[in-house]
């Protein structure tokens, strides 16, 4: 292997880890938004909660299509192998997103007839949220792959394993849109926020240990991954940094803090993120696939690679300038849309 063929698929699985991450960070709180949707009753908290994110809701989701796009132009032979062995979660998700997303347009136009798109809003952010765990799960608990095609049935994602996750990455996400509405709003909506952001913080720390404890149980690797020595001494400071950082969110929440609750919920889904990586690296489909086994070949790897040093920096730039141009808090009867 050629050192080309080594390097670039690193940097291709690096672009796509970054473009994944900042997905679930930025789509994670406006999903979050509308799965505490139903917990905000008055019609002025409601309007307040989706004016937090109206500038922001949209652009989030160019990392889903970027991390989605990059799979397949970098790693055909993954994406070729996970697509079918969870086509049904996937395709639920993006029926979600588009529903959640014309829910989203609709309400304003519809008022005062507008309750049936206050349930697709919030329908739809939660079952995508949920799809999107089921797909983690379903990931995590390995595909069964023979020949380099996918060989398993069309339910093989369907686990109490997959479940559990989908219901985390519920919890998780409306942890975000709370402490994002701590940051972003006043008055009876923070207070609101602040009052359901201490469960959710304790549910999502729940679902971490459950899974920190159910993968290495079931999966060899896994365990070999972490528990060997010295990986041991190393690796456990990532559940150290994960209490010091739920003790920070619980902290700024209690306190009354506006960005720490935010910050360090951000800072516990990429330790999470950072621990999945290092638990099924360097597979992109585990346990027999590799990035080297799934690469296309250098020279489209090269092609593309071009086009992604460009957009992606502009991309990033634009969403710099849109955070700073909408920053502060929002007042009760204000509003971006």
């Amino acid at each position: 292997m050629s050192n080309l063929e080594y390097t670039l698929p690193v940097i291709w699985a690096l672009l796509i880890g970054l473009s994944v991450a900042l997905y679930v960070v930025l789509d994670g709180f406006d999903l979050g938004i509308g799965i505490l949707f139903p917990f905000f009753r008055q019609e002025a908290e409601r309007d307040l909660v989706m004016n937090s994110v109206a500038p922001f809701w949209d652009g989030n989701e160019t990392w889903l299509v970027m991390g989605g796009v990059g799979l397949w132009v970098a790693f055909p032979k993954a994406y070729a192998i996970v697509l079918p062995a969870v086509y049904l979660p996937v395709i639920v998700m993006l029926l979600a997103l588009i529903f959640r997303g014309v829910a989203f347009e609709f309400r304003w136009v519809a008022k005062p007839h507008h309750h049936a798109w206050d349930v697709a809003f919030a329908a739809g952010s939660t079952v995508a949220a949920f799809a999107q765990g089921v797909v983690l799960g379903a990931l995590l608990q390995e595909i069964r792959v023979e020949g380099g095609s996918f060989a398993g049935g069309a339910l093989d994602w369907l686990t109490p394993f997959s479940i559990m996750c989908g219901i985390a990455l519920v919890v998780g996400y409306g942890l975000l849109g709370a402490t994002w509405l701590m940051m972003k709003t006043g008055g009876d909506v923070e207070t609101h926020a602040r009052r359901i952001g201490i469960p959710l913080l304790f549910g999502l720390l729940a679902c971490i240990v459950v899974v920190s404890i159910w993968t290495p149980l079931e999966i060899e690797r896994i365990a070999q991954r972490w528990f060997s020595i010295p990986n041991f001494y190393l690796l456990s400071q990532v559940p150290l940094a994960t209490l010091l950082l739920a003790w920070l969110c619980w902290r700024g929440i209690r306190k009354g803090y506006a960005i720490t609750p935010f910050a360090s919920a951000v800072g516990l889904f990429l330790l999470a993120y950072a621990g999945l990586v290092i638990s099924n690296a360097p597979y992109l489909v585990p346990p027999s696939v590799t990035l080297w086994d799934a690469a296309a070949h250098p020279s489209s790897q090269v092609f593309f690679l071009i086009g992604a040093s460009i957009l992606m920096p502009l991309i990033l730039v634009y969403f710099v300038f849109v955070f700073w141009l909408f920053r502060g808090k929002l007042k009760p009867g204000e509003g971006y849309h």
